[in-house]
């Protein structure tokens, strides 16, 4: 058997390892999990492998809905992420959403330089545009790790604002007073989850151009 072969076996192997211990720890786990989902919470992370919603929470399958991309992006025309943000808002009515990026982030790290990778530089441009917002302080830090772990902590408050910005959380805001958005960060180093104190429950303190109101009419829309 040749490593990818190794790799690929270990996974499947894995997986009975999993069912067996769970079922042997709670026999009606799955059956349970079967009957539907009603997670409280959307998480909005990094794809990096490191990075798992449930086992740096301490929670289960079930309770946190995920959605996952290069560098934790809230990104407006992104139809995938704004998919899973209506369905987790509007269908599952979840009661908290949370960005969470995480130090050492390739995806910070590659937007910082001027190499090409390929297709995503599309995407890591909108990464060097939450650069540019904070350029100044960005580039007042000598050390380029600390510029990136600070760039790491502004992305994540940027993406909160572009959250709340979206209309799915204001309409949702506006009707159940509901969800609360956080930003979040995560230290890969010592497992610890360091909350950025950016926390939105409504649109009170946003810049009124952002505000969404119910007319459309006026315009011809």
């Amino acid at each position: 058997m040749d490593e990818f072969e190794k790799i690929y076996s270990h996974l499947l192997e894995g997986n009975k390892n999993w069912v067996k211990n769970t079922l042997n720890e709670d026999p009606g786990f799955f059956q349970n999990l079967a009957k539907g989902q009603n997670p409280p919470v959307l998480w909005i992370g990094c794809a990096d492998s490191r990075v798992p919603a449930n086992q740096i929470t301490g929670t289960n399958p079930g309770e946190i809905f995920v959605h996952r991309n290069i560098a934790n992006m809230v990104v407006h025309t992104d139809m995938n992420m704004l998919s899973v943000l209506d369905y987790a808002v509007n269908v599952l009515e979840v009661k908290h959403v949370i960005v969470c990026g995480h130090y050492g982030c390739g995806g910070i790290l590659a937007a910082m330089g001027n190499q090409q990778f390929g297709l995503i530089d599309n995407w890591l441009r909108h990464i060097k545009d939450v650069y540019q917002i904070y350029r100044k302080e960005l580039e007042s830090i000598p050390d380029k790790m600390k510029r990136a772990d600070r760039l790491v902590e502004l992305n994540v408050i940027e993406q909160v604002t572009d959250l709340c910005e979206t209309s799915i959380i204001q309409n949702s805001w506006r009707k159940r007073q509901q969800p609360h958005v956080h930003g979040w960060v995560y230290d890969v180093g010592n497992g610890v989850i360091k909350d950025m104190n950016v926390s939105v429950r409504d649109n009170s303190k946003m810049l009124d151009i952002f505000k969404l109101g119910d007319e459309a009419g006026k315009y011809g829309l």
